[in-house]
């Protein structure tokens, strides 16, 4: 079992921080070089998109491999990974609110209330931001653990939010390769804390009422 002493630990965390970044680095590149394609909102668009549910991805597979491999160390990543996922749908929305719509708020909110893929989307980046304005760990103390716990139980919300967002934007062109792809990898993620969860409670269970023997 892989157990990172604390410079070990740093070192990991500073290569992620740097890793998570690449992504902008290489959008920012692009449109330096004139590489976004004939419709740069769109190549924008897309990629930050992917990107928030790539993070999203990676902030669900925490749990599962902290307890597949025992590597408890993970659990101190997943919060900058979660901020990570934040961040990416910040610039998703960014983008849409600046290229789209020039930043008229009223514009914005028609497009929202009449486009479902757009209602959607808008409704996970709304639920993103208490996760993210909760990450310190001052308003885990304001909060308690238990509260903080369940406020950020909305990320099983906001994960198959974020694929609905993605279907229907694919349905346009029929394209359900990705969204399917995604689809899988969250619904795995999420049965697997089902599992787990399901299992835990029997354990307590038995162990207040054993079975006779």
């Amino acid at each position: 079992m892989f157990n990172p002493n604390p410079k070990q630990f740093r070192a990991i965390k500073a290569l992620l921080f740097v890793l998570a970044l690449l992504p902008l680095v290489r959008l920012i590149a692009f449109t330096a070089l004139d590489r976004l394609g004939a419709n740069p909102v769109e190549f924008i668009t897309r990629n930050t998109g992917d990107w928030t549910l790539y993070f999203l991805c990676f902030t669900l597979s925490v749990t599962p491999l902290r307890r597949i491999a025992g590597w408890n160390w993970l659990l101190k990543l997943r919060r900058m990974i979660g901020l990570y996922a934040f961040f990416y749908a910040l610039l998703h929305f960014t983008t849409f609110l600046w290229f789209d719509h020039f930043f008229d708020f009223g514009e914005m909110w028609k497009d929202v209330l009449k486009r479902p893929f757009i209602t959607v989307g808008f409704i996970a980046f709304l639920l993103l931001i208490p996760l993210a304005l909760t990450s310190t760990n001052g308003m885990i103390k304001r909060l308690g653990g238990k509260r903080w716990q369940w406020l950020h139980r909305a990320i099983y919300v906001i994960a198959p939010l974020g694929i609905l967002h993605f279907w229907w934007m694919k349905a346009g062109k029929h394209d359900f390769a990705q969204p399917i792809v995604f689809g899988a990898i969250v619904a795995v993620l999420l049965l697997a804390r089902v599992y787990w969860r399901s299992a835990k409670t029997g354990s307590r269970a038995e162990a207040v009422n054993p079975k006779p023997v």
